[in-house]
C-alpha cells in the first residue's frame, strides 16, 4: 500500500517541468495544479492515473517536442483524445498528452475531380484569419465555453476541464420521461420482476419455444404517437437536449426533474426545432406504488388519457403534438416547396407549421428545411477536424453547416452531411480503431471514411498519411491506430443524410418471452438493405423497476420504405409494446439514442466486453436471455445488425472475417464505485467468452476493446493480418514508446499482462 501511495504521488522534477514548459506553446499541468485531476479523468471512474504531468499541445509541433522530451528522459507518453475509454490507456503514461486543444472543424465540397484539399495545404485547426479556401467552410472550434451559443465561433480555445466541455445532442423527451430520469439502482438489487414468468422453471428453451403461451396484442396497441383520426402513421417525436455527461450532481438533479429537462432547452434544439420550444406537460397524476409482482411494471407512469389520443395505451400515455392555429399554415413563399403534413403531425425536415430553416450558411438562413426528396449537389463532402474533437462536436458542426441541394420542384435547398461514426459517444480515435454506427451498413466503418491524416511518429517526425503516401502506415493505421503514432488531424468523407426514419420500440423484459422477440427481430432484419441500421438491447428499466427489451431502428431515408421494417417488428405479439416513437427525424436527433438508453454516467465503474458473431442461432438467444435475467441492474447487452458496406473495404488491417460478421455484440456494465458485486464483471465475460464462443469470430472491433483484455482477444481483432501488423509496429515504434495503448506485446514480441499498460483501480 505504501508503494502504491508513492506511485500515485510521484511528481515530475521541477527542472523537467520547466524544461517542458519552455519547449511547448501549450500548457503544462502537474499534480499540484487544479487542472491535473480533471485532465486525467476518463469516463470510467474506477481508474487512477499514475501520470506525472499533463500537456495540452496546440499543434503537431508541440506533440513532436513532447515525444522527443519523453525519449530524452526515459518517459512514456499516453494519448488522451476523448475520455470515453474504459481501459485507462490514455491516462497511464508518465506524461498525458491531452489533445483537446486540437479542436478545429472544417467542411469542404469536392473539387471538380472529386478530390479534396490535402491537409498539408490547410492551416492547422483553430488558426486565425483563415477564411475560405475554395469550397471550404473553414471554421475554428465550436465555442463550447458558451452553452447558450453552441454554434458560435469566436476562435477561442477550450480551457475548461473536460467534464464541463461536453456538447449536447438533441434527445427524445418521450424516452427520457419513460425512463424517469432516474439513476440505475445498486447492482446487487437483482431483477426479480413477475416471478411467475422469470422463475428458472419457466425460462424458455428452443425445445419448448413453439409451445410458449404468449400474451396477445396487435400492432395497433403499440404506443405510437398519432394524429387525430390517424391510427396508422407514427408521428415525429419532439427532441430534447441530452443531459450532459460529467456534470456536477446538482446540475444532474436539476436536469432530472421535469422542469429541469425543459428549462435546459439549448440553442441546439432551437436551431433544429424552432417551432417546438414549448415544454411537454408533465403528467399530474401521482405515481402509484410499484409491486415487483405487478402485471404492469410501468403502471406508475400512467397518466389520464389525452383527449387527442385515438389509440388505447398501456401504462404510458404519450403526448400528442397539436399545432396551434397560428402555425397550421405556411407562408406563401414556402407553401410551394413542400406539401403540408397531415393535421397533428410535425415534419421536422420539411417546410411545415410555418417554420423557417434553422440552419445557417455563411451567417444567412438557408432556403428550405432539409427534405427527404431533395437531391444533394455533391455525392459527398470532406470534413477536416482536429484530434481533440469528439463525435458530438462533428455532428453538431456539420448539421449547422448544410450544403446545397435541389428539392423535387427545383427550389434551392440544403442538406446536412455526416461522417460515419459510432452510434454512441466517442472521441476522435474511433476514426482509427473501427467505428460502427447508424451509417456503417450504408457507408462502412469510420476507418473507411478516413482519406488522410496528419500524424507524429515515435521519433517525433510529422508526416501525412494517405492512400499514396506511406502505404504501410495507411494500411495499419486504419484499425491499428494509436499503436503507431499520434494522429493530430483527420480528413474524412461525409455523406448527405437528409432524413431518417428512426426510433425505439420498448417492451418489458421477461425471460419467458424475450427470446421470442429477439428471434423475431433477427428474422425481420436478416435480408435488410444497407439503408437499415437495427439493434436490440436488453437493459434496465426506470430506477428500481423492471428490465426492458429495446428495439432501435434507423432507416436512412424516408418513412415509406422504413415503415415496412417497423411494421414487421410490430407484428410480434408476445408482449404489448410500452412505447413506440419511431418516426421521421433529423439524423442529429437520432445520433444520441443508444446513449440515451444506456443512461451512462461519468465516474461510475465501467466494464465493456464485445464480440463479432457470424450468426445468431436460437440456442445462443435462449442462453443469452436466461443469463441476462440474472445480471445486476446496471447491465445492458446489445445485438447490432452488422454487414452491408462494412464488408466492402479490403485495404485496412481489419480482416475480412471481422468485416463479414453478422452482428456486433457488446455488454455495457456500469455500477457505483462503492459496489463490489463480482457479477458486474463475470456475467459479461461468461456471455462473451462462453455463450457466444460457438459463433464468435474471436475478437471485437478494436474500438470496443475494454479494460483487462486478454492478449489473444486483441490479436484476434486482426486475425490473419496480425503478423504483418507486428512488422509495421517494429518499423515505426521500435522502442515501444506507444505502449500505453491496446497493443498487447512488449518490444521483444512477448505477450504482456493487461495491468502492465493500464492504470490501477483506486
Amino acid at each position: 500500500m505504501e508503494n502504491l501511495s508513492t506511485f500515485f504521488t510521484d511528481s515530475l522534477p521541477e527542472a523537467l517541468v520547466e524544461e517542458l514548459k519552455q519547449l511547448l506553446t501549450g500548457k503544462v499541468f502537474t499534480r499540484k495544479d487544479a487542472e491535473f485531476q480533471p485532465r486525467t479523468s476518463i469516463f470510467n471512474g474506477n481508474v487512477k492515473t499514475p501520470s506525472k504531468a499533463v500537456v495540452l499541445p496546440v499543434s503537431a509541433d508541440d506533440i513532436s517536442l513532447v515525444l522527443k522530451f519523453c525519449i530524452k528522459h526515459g518517459l512514456f507518453p499516453s494519448i488522451k483524445a476523448g475520455g470515453y475509454g474504459t481501459a485507462g490507456w490514455s491516462i497511464n503514461g508518465d506524461i498525458v498528452v491531452d489533445l483537446s486543444e486540437l479542436s478545429g472543424i472544417d467542411i469542404e465540397t469536392p473539387s471538380p475531380d472529386g478530390g479534396s484539399t490535402s491537409l498539408r495545404d490547410l492551416p492547422p485547426p483553430g488558426a486565425k484569419g483563415k477564411g475560405r479556401i475554395g469550397g471550404l467552410v473553414n471554421t475554428p472550434a465550436l465555442n463550447l465555453e458558451t452553452p447558450s451559443a453552441p454554434f458560435a465561433n469566436p476562435g477561442k480555445r477550450r480551457r475548461s476541464p473536460e467534464a464541463a466541455l461536453e456538447t449536447v445532442l438533441p434527445r427524445n423527451p418521450l424516452v427520457d420521461n419513460f425512463l424517469r430520469f432516474g439513476d440505475l439502482p445498486s447492482p446487487n438489487v437483482r431483477r426479480r420482476l413477475d416471478n411467475s414468468l422469470d422463475s428458472s422453471t419457466n425460462r424458455q428453451t428452443p425445445a419448448d419455444a413453439e409451445n410458449m403461451s404468449r400474451q396477445s396484442s396487435s400492432s395497433s396497441d403499440s404506443a405510437t404517437i398519432t394524429s387525430p383520426g390517424d391510427t396508422t402513421s407514427p408521428s415525429t417525436a419532439v427532441t430534447s437536449p441530452s443531459l450532459v455527461d460529467g456534470e456536477d450532481d446538482s446540475k444532474l438533479d436539476d436536469a432530472r426533474s421535469p422542469a429541469g429537462l425543459y428549462d435546459r432547452r439549448s440553442t441546439v434544439e432551437s436551431l433544429i426545432f424552432p417551432e417546438l420550444s414549448a415544454p411537454a406537460p408533465e403528467p399530474a397524476v401521482p405515481p402509484p406504488s410499484f409491486s415487483v409482482r405487478s402485471e404492469d411494471p410501468f403502471g406508475y407512469l400512467s397518466a389520464a388519457p389525452s383527449p387527442a389520443s385515438s389509440r388505447p395505451q398501456r401504462g404510458y400515455e404519450q403526448p400528442i403534438y397539436q399545432p396551434s392555429a397560428s402555425s397550421s399554415s405556411v407562408s406563401a413563399n414556402s407553401s410551394a416547396r413542400s406539401p403540408m403534413p397531415s393535421s397533428g403531425r410535425v415534419a421536422f425536415n420539411e417546410i411545415s407549421v410555418g417554420a423557417q430553416n434553422p440552419f445557417m450558411v455563411d451567417g444567412a438562413p438557408g432556403s428550405t428545411f432539409l427534405s427527404s426528396t431533395a437531391t444533394p449537389l455533391h455525392r459527398n463532402a470532406f470534413v477536416t477536424f482536429g484530434a481533440g474533437v469528439k463525435q458530438k462536436d462533428i455532428d453538431l458542426f456539420t448539421a449547422a453547416h448544410p450544403l446545397p441541394a435541389t428539392s423535387a420542384n427545383g427550389i434551392q435547398s440544403s442538406i446536412a452531411y455526416h461522417v460515419p461514426m459510432a452510434a454512441h459517444p466517442v472521441g476522435s480515435s474511433v476514426m482509427i480503431l473501427g467505428g460502427f454506427g447508424f451509417l456503417s451498413r450504408l457507408y462502412g466503418l469510420s476507418i473507411d471514411a478516413v482519406v488522410e491524416v496528419e500524424m507524429v511518429l515515435a521519433d517525433g517526425s510529422i508526416i501525412f498519411v494517405n492512400e499514396k503516401e506511406h502505404p504501410d502506415l495507411w494500411w495499419s493505421l486504419r484499425g491499428g491506430g494509436p499503436a503507431f503514432g499520434v494522429v493530430t488531424r483527420y480528413k474524412a468523407i461525409a455523406y448527405p443524410v437528409p432524413i431518417v426514419f428512426a426510433g425505439n420500440l420498448i417492451y418489458n423484459f421477461h425471460a419467458a418471452t424475450a427470446a421470442s422477440l429477439i428471434k423475431h427481430f433477427r428474422d425481420c432484419v436478416k435480408s435488410a438493405p444497407r439503408e437499415l441500421y437495427a439493434n436490440v438491447l436488453l437493459t434496465a428499466g426506470p430506477a428500481d423497476k423492471g428490465s426492458l427489451v429495446v428495439v432501435q431502428l434507423c432507416y436512412i431515408g424516408a418513412q415509406e420504405k422504413g415503415k415496412e421494417f417497423l411494421q414487421a417488428i410490430e407484428s410480434w405479439d408476445g408482449e404489448p409494446c410500452l412505447l413506440n416513437e419511431v418516426s421521421e427525424k433529423s439524423f442529429l436527433s437520432q445520433q444520441d439514442s443508444v446513449a440515451q438508453i444506456l443512461r451512462g454516467k461519468r465516474g461510475r465503474q465501467w466494464f465493456i466486453r464485445s464480440a463479432l458473431i457470424t450468426s445468431l442461432p436460437d440456442e445462443v438467444i435462449h442462453k443469452t436471455v436466461n443469463e441476462f435475467a440474472d445480471t445486476p441492474v446496471g447491465c445492458t447487452w446489445l445485438f447490432e445488425l452488422a454487414g452491408g458496406a462494412v464488408a466492402d473495404a479490403e485495404d485496412t488491417c481489419l480482416p475480412k472475417s471481422q468485416r463479414e460478421a453478422g452482428f456486433t455484440i457488446a455488454a455495457f456494465h456500469q455500477w457505483e464505485l462503492d459496489d463490489d458485486d463480482p457479477l458486474c464483471v463475470t456475467t459479461a465475460e461468461h456471455w462473451i467468452y462462453e455463450t457466444l464462443a460457438p459463433v464468435s469470430t474471436g475478437g471485437p472491433y478494436p474500438a470496443f476493446l475494454g479494460r483487462h483484455e486478454r492478449a489473444d482477444r486483441v490479436m484476434a481483432c486482426y486475425g490473419e493480418n496480425w503478423s504483418r501488423l507486428c512488422e509495421i509496429k517494429r518499423k515505426y515504434d521500435p522502442r515501444g514508446l506507444f505502449k500505453n495503448t491496446y497493443w498487447p506485446l512488449d518490444i521483444d514480441g512477448n505477450a504482456i499482462e493487461s495491468h502492465a499498460h493500464e492504470p490501477p483501480s483506486p
